[in-house]
């Protein structure tokens, strides 16, 4: 029987994207587009999957290698029955990591900031030794390093030791012929941890949080955290420590909004689709950065330049079942209402099935949080830089509002404007917020 090379297919631009998870073993008979392998970049996590159904016979990769478009994953013999055959069960990544998404997003189900998935580090056993020129510049050290010449560890460990910040030089090698394990890497990030240390650290100027053994107190359970998770409280904490914040509140009244949504229900069901206050929503967003595009610029050249962007593609955070994740919407303000609902329904979906490609999450201008369903009346949304800013969205109420002869109910939209004072001030967001809630208010705006 032939048999046949699977290769990765295009990733949209991902390059080294890691290899966390091997879905099948040599002799396991697959069908055509069961998936092989679980990649992952700085960005998302997608399945490769099997472009012939067939057995099995050689894998090609193994956890923790870094693949591109192209590369070899495995061979399969070509089996004439195979093809009826159920793909064997396996467990799908992250299921155990955050509760399940609503069907689809909306202002009410559009969850707040970024996106996880799960990462497995390969054995230290199988590691391929090798000896490492290592410079100070190598690494961002965070915790207290030296420069040597040679280091002797496996890639997994070097990449530990890069995420951990900490130069292999420090770490005594316990392993043959001195080579440094991660158990040697744990054990010294245990020590400094636990080393006094004066008021400030790293010379960022900012007190060490103390190591705390939890377990005295009761009984807990340690589980890592994924690679994508720790990306985004990477992520957030360099903004927030970078960006000085400013947030304003107000509230749109959307009671027109939805008494012209709720009308449009049967032909939303005709175009097997939902209509959501997240299209409007985006409409909105997107008419008032064409208004006001201090709002739609980035800052360049450590803050010497500002970067005035000629297009409107806008970020929305949705809540999946592998973590927090923002797909991105392109030329919102070029798209009607229609095409908006269906694109947002299609990539929420795709982002729960965690089949977003990185180029699908990348050139976001502006983004949207929503609290949803959750609640809250009010929350201060972290800028996603180098965006300026990010709207957050929290959950509906119907208030008395005086109408000039009484106080009716209407249905209102609590939203906030966070963004970076370095670029927008006060009056550019006051601005752009009170021409949000405008457009929501009076949605016959929308198509001038």
């Amino acid at each position: 029987m032939p048999i046949q090379q699977v290769i990765v297919p295009d990733i949209g631009g991902a390059e080294g994207a890691e290899v966390i998870e091997l879905l099948v073993a040599v002799g396991d008979q697959v069908v055509l587009d069961q998936s092989l392998i679980v990649l992952e970049s700085d960005k998302a996590s997608m399945e490769i999957p099997a472009t012939v159904a067939g057995t099995v016979v050689e894998l090609l990769v193994a956890e923790g290698d870094q693949l591109a478009e192209g590369a070899a994953v495995a061979m399969i013999d070509v089996a004439e029955q195979v093809a009826d055959a159920a793909p064997t069960p396996t467990p799908t990544p992250g299921e155990s990591e955050a509760t399940a998404a609503s069907d689809a997003p909306s202002v009410d189900d559009v969850g707040a900031e970024q996106k996880a998935s799960a990462v497995k580090e390969a054995p230290a056993a199988k590691e391929t030794p090798v000896v490492e020129t290592v410079s100070a510049a190598s690494e961002t050290p965070v915790l207290p390093v030296e420069v040597a010449d040679e280091i002797y560890a496996g890639p997994a460990v070097r990449k530990l030791a890069r995420e951990l910040g900490v130069q292999l030089v420090r770490v005594d090698g316990t392993g043959p012929q001195g080579r440094v394990l991660k158990e040697d890497l744990q054990q010294f990030v245990r020590k400094v941890i636990r080393e006094p240390v004066g008021a400030v650290t790293g010379g960022t100027g900012i007190p060490s949080v103390p190591e705390i053994d939890f377990s005295k107190f009761g009984e807990v359970e340690v589980t890592p955290r994924t690679k994508l998770d720790k990306l985004t409280a990477t992520n957030m904490h360099r903004s927030w420590l970078n960006v000085p914040h400013v947030t304003q509140f107000d509230e749109a009244d959307i009671t027109d909004l939805e008494e012209f949504r709720a009308g449009l229900k049967a032909e939303a069901e005709q175009r097997s689709t939902r209509i959501t206050p997240l299209p409007f929503l985006l409409k909105a967003c997107a008419l008032a950065l064409r208004d006001n595009p201090k709002i739609n610029s980035s800052l360049a050249r450590s803050g010497e330049d500002l970067v005035h962007k000629k297009y409107i593609h806008i970020g929305v955070a949705v809540d999946t079942p592998a973590g927090l994740m923002v797909p991105v919407i392109r030329d919102v303000d070029r798209k009607t209402i229609w095409e908006l609902a269906h694109e947002v329904a299609e990539l929420a979906s795709r982002a729960r099935d965690r089949k977003l490609l990185p180029a699908e999450m990348q050139g976001g201008c502006f983004t949207v949080s929503s609290l949803g369903n959750i609640g809250g009346n009010g929350f201060t949304p972290i800028v996603n830089t180098p965006e300026v800013a990010i709207l957050g969205v929290s959950k509906t109420a119907i208030k008395p509002l005086w109408n000039g002869a009484e106080f009716a109910p209407r249905t209102m939209l609590p939203v906030a404007l966070s963004y970076d004072h370095r670029v927008v001030n006060g009056g550019n967001g006051g601005r752009f917020l009170t021409r949000i809630v405008s457009l929501l208010g009076d949605i016959r705006q929308l198509s001038l």
